[in-house]
């Protein structure tokens, strides 16, 4: 689901009350363990933390408009999404993430190629997410990205 937000205040202040606590929880971790050199903002509708142009001004190749996305994060329908893009472009990191999400007992992983789903707000492994967050630095997600979808 697609927010008009314009600031992470209103984009936490517009969700459903069931959501607020989980969605407020999961963004202060994510940003306490995000290295450095990555920005917060509302993008696409979301919460995101992208590398800002400050430190790649080729932007991101689909809408160079717009900085390079690394996560967003979102209330979504029948569930709280969180985008990583950096388990997409890096096998070693989503075959880590699937395994430290297994031992983590946090139920059966509902995952597509980027997007990590969770239908139970009770069932975030919130310090895996941190955990997942600190993995990769700005420097080494602008490497990836490059060698994956810069041609």
């Amino acid at each position: 689901m697609k927010s008009n937000a314009t600031t992470v205040k209103e984009y936490i202040e517009a969700l459903p009350e069931d959501r607020k606590q989980a969605m407020t929880q999961l963004l202060q971790v994510i940003k306490k363990n995000l290295p450095k050199g990555f920005e917060e903002t509302i993008s696409y509708g979301m919460v995101g933390y992208c590398v800002p142009f400050s430190k790649y001004p080729a932007g991101y190749h689909c809408n160079t408009a717009q900085p390079l996305p690394f996560i967003n994060i979102a209330s979504q329908k029948n569930f709280i999404a969180v985008y990583h893009m950096g388990i997409y472009a890096d096998p070693t990191l989503l075959e880590w993430f699937t395994k430290a999400y297994a031992a983590a007992d946090a139920g059966k992983l509902d995952m597509g190629k980027s997007c990590i789903r969770f239908k139970k707000m009770d069932k975030i492994p919130f310090d895996l997410m941190g955990e997942l967050a600190k993995k990769m630095t700005a420097d080494q997600w602008i490497s990836c990205y490059e060698k994956a979808f810069r041609k």
